[in-house]
């Protein structure tokens, strides 16, 4: 037995792991198994190889107790059989190289865009790395267009900011990532698409990325795929960025969305026996959050940054559950997107009052900084008079200040409105500034307006 041990490490054994023990699967429940012979050798996270009838299978540990270790599959419905050969693998490893790019890959780094073997590089990293230690990273500085004007007026970016985009389903979270996906500000793309539907892979990857596909590397994990491939998406996702950015090249990552990864997290915990904490998350998931998210960022001097932008699907469009809450806080600013903006037709539905991005200030000018001020002024002026004027409660000329918004908020939203078929805005405050003075030139604003 110990010679056929031997051969199957042999025969299985891969780059991308250390194979060291084995051992034996000695119960099988919905979602998991538990594994006897490897207490003393495996750690929490790392992986093991299942030799079943099938083939070998890949699995991740997640409970390590005095005799048995608790095992959660990668793949759904692998056949397990009682006394199964189980090998300890170690830490999953990528090795990404810039001939990722234009590819589209799984969450174990294997292509699934048809376009033929993946070259692999020298670079072997673990896809549980953790972040730069905080003092090592060199501080962000520069501000750069998005293109989405919304976005570059009321919550500009900085290369290296964690912005979070926070959604309900159905409001267009998507949509406003794929217009982000075209800023020209990167030397490379990386996106992880978790929990997507299977059908809007192609369409994003073809249609959104267009020119941009060239320099991008898509991550892929859909709905249908196991908790395991999904929670791991992400996490393949930032460890190639971090490879781009140690390269000095300055990177953009997109998570669709986190709170898929959340549901994924929990989904392993709970089948793992640990407890929930709050809303039905367990403790695990608000450990894993900040240590994917915080990886995301500027790099060493001498390095690039990671800017990160991340979608969060708001449960019930509770912008306070625990996930969004959570994440939130770990983030550099936050875009709110409102059901309502949507239903009047005004895309992207961002609200730029509730919309904000902590360091607005390095990417703004003085001046453009005392605008928007005094525009979000006037847009809190106007809608807290929606209702008064709705019923005729307002006279003209009591208030220059209320006299003033609703003749300019019309046309600042009216600004904002952008689709994705539209080129990315090159100076946002130029097409403000053109409108507004349009408008006065003509001394009446246009007719759509909101209240």
């Amino acid at each position: 037995m110990l010679n056929a041990l031997a051969g199957l490490v042999r025969r299985y054994s891969s780059p991308e792991f250390s194979v060291t023990h084995g051992g034996r699967v000695q119960t099988i429940a919905a979602g998991n198994y538990t594994v006897s012979g490897l207490s003393r050798h495996v750690r929490l996270g790392e992986f093991v190889a299942h030799k079943s009838a099938t083939g070998i299978h890949l699995g991740e540990v997640v409970r390590v107790e005095q005799e048995t270790v608790v095992v959660c599959p990668i793949e759904p419905g692998e056949p397990i059989g009682i006394h199964d050969t189980v090998i300890r693998k170690g830490a999953f490893r990528v090795a990404p190289t810039a001939s990722w790019c234009g590819r589209t890959i799984n969450a174990l780094g294997e292509p699934i865009d048809g376009l033929g073997p993946l070259p692999q590089g020298e670079d072997r990293r673990s896809i549980s790395n953790t972040a730069p230690p905080s003092m090592t990273r060199k501080r962000i500085e520069k501000g750069f267009s998005t293109g989405v004007r919304a976005i570059d007026i009321f919550a500009p970016l900085c290369l290296g900011q964690r912005l979070g985009i926070f959604a309900g389903s159905g409001v267009g979270k998507s949509t406003l990532l794929s217009m982000l996906a075209r800023a020209d500000a990167f030397d490379k793309v990386v996106i992880a698409l978790v929990g997507e539907r299977g059908r809007e892979v192609r369409e994003f990857i073809e249609d959104t990325l267009g020119e941009n596909l060239a320099k991008s590397v898509a991550v892929v994990a859909t709905s249908d795929e196991s908790p395991m491939l999904r929670k791991m998406a992400p996490l393949t996702a930032v460890t190639i960025a971090e490879h781009y950015r140690d390269q000095g090249d300055n990177v953009l990552l997109i998570i669709d969305s986190v709170t898929r990864f959340a549901h994924a997290i929990r989904e392993v915990a709970t089948a793992s026996g640990e407890p929930p904490i709050a809303r039905g998350y367990p403790a695990s998931v608000f450990t894993e959050l900040p240590r994917l998210l915080e990886r995301a960022g500027p790099g060493a001097e001498g390095a690039g940054t990671i800017t990160a932008i991340i979608s969060i699907l708001v449960d019930g469009d509770n912008h306070n559950d625990p996930i969004a809450d959570s994440t939130r806080g770990i983030l550099d600013g936050h875009i709110v997107m409102e059901r309502s903006l949507a239903e009047e037709g005004r895309y992207p539905p961002i609200n730029p009052l509730a919309s904000i991005s902590r360091l607005a200030r390095k990417a703004w000018t003085p001046d453009q900084e005392k605008l928007v001020s005094r525009l979000k002024s006037l847009i809190h002026r106007f809608e807290e008079t929606r209702d008064l004027r709705l019923i005729g409660g307002y006279r003209p000329g009591g208030d220059p200040d209320l006299d003033m918004a609703i003749k300019q908020v019309p046309i600042i939203y009216d600004v904002l409105k952008q689709t994705p078929g539209e080129q990315p805005a090159a100076d946002a405050f130029s097409d403000l500034a053109v409108a507004l003075r349009n408008a006065a030139a003509q001394g009446a604003a246009p007719a759509t307006r909101r209240g």
